[in-house]
């Protein structure tokens, strides 16, 4: 089974990191392969709505996303972590997660997801409800922990010291790996859920 993290700081080795590395640690133990993406200093567009990825099969900017695209496919599931900025997450990670859900048109049902916040002091639930909110519009059970999926931390290395932070960090991973491994049982036993056409409607019709 496959892990993919994305690291939505600019700073590589930062408090956002050791968060991804505790998890890390315990996916090891469990036996899912990781990859940590550093996305969060990249240079990455926000979606322009042009709307080309639904003939292409991939965003018409290539960069980051298209990389990461195949890795998301193929992953089991996925982390996406940010660091806090005025209570919201990283907006070179917003604008990579609104590309890449929106382009990659392979069907994302029952991939596991998790969400990872850091910050010195607030913003941290309301930076957690925004990232989550990617999982679930596509069919994507989210993983939880025994707080919400935070860890706090000021300058780089602070984190270490955050005891129930990466006791938090620890318990998701656990119960991540567990969702993924019943979720594959269920696969195998049951299928995917049955699907209905999509019946998009708007306000004024």
């Amino acid at each position: 089974m496959k892990v993919l993290m994305l690291n939505g700081s600019p700073h590589k080795d930062g408090n956002t990191y050791i968060a991804l590395q505790e998890m890390e640690k315990v996916f090891a133990e469990e036996g899912i392969e990781v990859e940590i993406v550093q996305v969060g200093n990249k240079d990455i567009r926000g979606c322009i709505a042009c709307n080309s990825c639904s003939e292409k099969g991939k965003c018409v900017f290539d960069d980051a996303v298209n990389e990461i695209a195949p890795k998301f496919e193929d992953c089991d599931g996925l982390v996406a972590a940010s660091p806090v900025y005025y209570a919201s997450a990283n907006a070179t990670l917003v604008a990579l997660l609104d590309r890449l859900f929106y382009s990659t048109l392979f069907d994302k049902t029952m991939k596991v997801g998790a969400s990872v916040v850091a910050a010195r002091r607030g913003g941290l639930s309301a930076t957690f409800d925004e990232l989550n909110k990617y999982f679930t519009i596509a069919g994507m059970p989210v993983a939880s922990s025994q707080y919400w999926n935070s860890i706090h931390g000021r300058t780089p290395g602070e984190a270490l010291q955050d005891a129930e932070g990466l006791q938090t960090m620890r318990t998701l991973a656990r119960n991540m790996a567990f969702l993924m491994k019943s979720i594959q049982l269920g696969k195998e036993a049951f299928g995917l859920p049955k699907k209905e056409k999509v019946t998009p409607t708007h306000f004024i019709r």
